[in-house]
């Protein structure tokens, strides 16, 4: 195997297995969600609703929950999947070594980072489709998959250091992975819409 494509290849592993926590937090925000709107059913001044029903107070506390536990497992494991990159490749190892968190404290925080920063994206994406009088379910396309990544990638920034090259395969990479994951949602009726 080409040894850029190797490279490629464990960066886009590390990146998924980095972005878990805001990965699951989305997800699980989404299946245990429901109950007491976040906003409580409150509008703004134009009429429309501040979040909608689809962001809830039980969705969000479980999602930032799973995103601090999967964050507290990622601090435990942290040494051996260092070791594991610099046996793959030492290279990206060594670039990537600042987001890897090496106890049971720096996973919690970075978890509960990224989980939090997941969910306060998707409300964000949430209000700005409200604004703009997008209805529930309606899909509006990069931000629908983007807008939980990008409030997990600002709010982890204040943790660890995130390389460039890392981003863009997480942003890249999760593209492909939300598609998917909405599709068999879809397929399994947890979803009313594939995307």
């Amino acid at each position: 195997m080409d040894p850029s494509v190797f490279s490629v290849l464990i960066l886009s592993a590390y990146g998924i297995y980095f972005m878990l926590p805001a990965y699951l937090a989305n997800a699980s925000a989404l299946t245990f969600g429901g109950g007491t709107p976040l906003d409580m059913g409150r509008s703004l001044k134009d009429g429309r609703r501040l979040l909608g029903d689809g962001v809830t107070w039980r969705g969000t506390i479980i999602g930032i929950l799973i995103g601090v536990a999967i964050g507290l497992l990622q601090g435990i494991t942290g040494p051996a999947v260092y070791d594991l990159l610099m046996i793959g490749d030492p290279l990206i190892g060594n670039m990537i070594q600042g987001t890897i968190t090496f106890t049971a404290l720096q996973g919690t925080l970075l978890g509960l980072a990224l989980g939090s920063g997941a969910i306060i994206g998707d409300a964000c994406g949430s209000f700005i489709k409200r604004r703009f009088n997008v209805e529930r379910g309606r899909p509006v396309p990069l931000m629908d998959q983007l807008d939980f990544v990008v409030g997990a990638l600002i709010l982890a920034s204040l943790v660890v250091s995130i390389p460039l090259n890392l981003i863009i395969v997480i942003v890249i990479i999760t593209l492909f992975l939300h598609l998917g994951a909405n599709i068999i949602a879809y397929l399994l009726g947890m979803k009313n819409v594939w995307y």
